[in-house]
């Protein structure tokens, strides 16, 4: 039987990596948008939140291939079961190459890594360029892919009503499903 909410876990990682990968998305875009915004202790902070996105993704994907989660309710016409579960796979792609990208554009324009990580791209200028667009696009279709998700989470539960927000929501279930 599937159970009616995320494991307890599930949620904390959902709700934690939602509050830092918004705070990433706004401290990037202040960073490219306004070069008085480059502070370096911001730009490491942005590293530092990076790679712990990172690690967090990877044990995220890992709990969600190896916990059961609820299923969709039965109702949901199949578009948008195929819209739901597109979406997931472009948020988790996206979550693994928005940090992969930053540490590769580090590398290839010789910058410092955070905690001294080994670099994973060739020194390269050009490289840099293209992985540093890589990322700053990828970096907007993460934001526009939130946006979708969130508008998809409150049709849920202010429209559909079906429990769907409330399965993930953080604490334990005010009323069973």
């Amino acid at each position: 039987m599937k159970p009616t909410a995320f494991h307890p876990l599930a949620r904390l990682l959902h709700w934690l990596m939602a509050v830092l990968i918004v705070a990433m998305l706004f401290i990037g875009v202040s960073m490219v948008s306004d070069l008085s915004l480059r502070h370096p202790l911001l730009v490491e902070l942005h590293k530092a939140t990076g790679l712990a996105l990172l690690v967090l993704v990877v044990l995220r994907i890992a709990l969600r291939l190896s916990l059961p989660h609820p299923a969709l309710p039965a109702d949901l016409p199949a578009i948008q079961r195929l819209a739901a579960g597109a979406s997931h796979l472009l948020l988790y792609a996206l979550m693994l190459a928005m940090p992969l990208l930053g540490w590769a554009m580090l590398s290839a324009g010789g910058y410092p890594r955070p905690l001294q990580l080994p670099a994973i791209a060739p020194h390269d200028l050009q490289l840099y360029a293209v992985l540093r667009t890589a990322h700053g696009w990828a970096g907007y279709l993460l934001f526009a892919t939130v946006l979708v998700h969130m508008g998809a989470a409150l049709m849920h539960a202010w429209v559909r009503r079906d429990g769907v927000l409330r399965s993930m929501w953080p604490g334990p279930l005010r009323r069973s499903e």
